[in-house]
């Protein structure tokens, strides 16, 4: 499986904040536009987003975040950035985000607009501590799930470079 690492993870995420256009799911994996985000396994195989997506559709998508929100209020680090009130609404921005990433219905693009990552994150302080305790939450999260193992690597390679793009500190 192909490493992502350093500059590499931080530019491969900056591609996930430009929208893109829905990929048709009728076709074949090879047939989707060039610029969708692949990651190389080994016999030269590629996953895509919408390979993702059909693995483990929309259920997936929130059981995993759902597992991810369940575990924020205790954390001593991120629990103070989530109010309680809006903890709700939080894991829907975060599934939709996902499941519209992932090549599936475009509701956050049509509730949100461009996703503007970084700007809709200025306001919390996003540090590398906040980084790592955001990723263990999910890591932890997706071993409850237990996603298909490659769709679990390729979306510990997103969040990974995504957690890392959002530093702000």
């Amino acid at each position: 499986m192909r490493e992502v690492s350093g500059l590499d993870s931080i530019l491969s995420a900056f591609q996930f904040v430009i929208p893109r256009k829905r990929a048709n799911r009728s076709k074949k994996s090879e047939e989707i536009p060039h610029g969708l985000r692949q990651l190389a396994f080994g016999g030269g195989e590629t996953l895509q987003e919408i390979d993702v997506y059909n693995l483990i559709g929309e259920p997936g998508i929130a059981r995993l975040i759902a597992a991810f929100y369940r575990r924020v209020p205790q954390d001593s680090v991120l629990g103070p950035m989530y109010p309680p009130r809006d903890l709700v609404a939080a894991e829907q921005r975060l599934r939709d985000f996902l499941v519209y990433r992932l090549g599936g219905p475009q509701r956050y693009i049509e509730q949100r607009g461009h996703p503007r990552l970084r700007a809709r994150h200025s306001p919390f302080v996003i540090n590398q501590t906040a980084r790592d305790r955001w990723m263990q939450l999910m890591n932890e999260a997706m071993a409850e799930t237990q996603l298909p193992p490659e769709a679990d690597q390729f979306l510990r390679t997103f969040l990974e470079g995504m957690s890392t793009f959002l530093i702000n500190q």
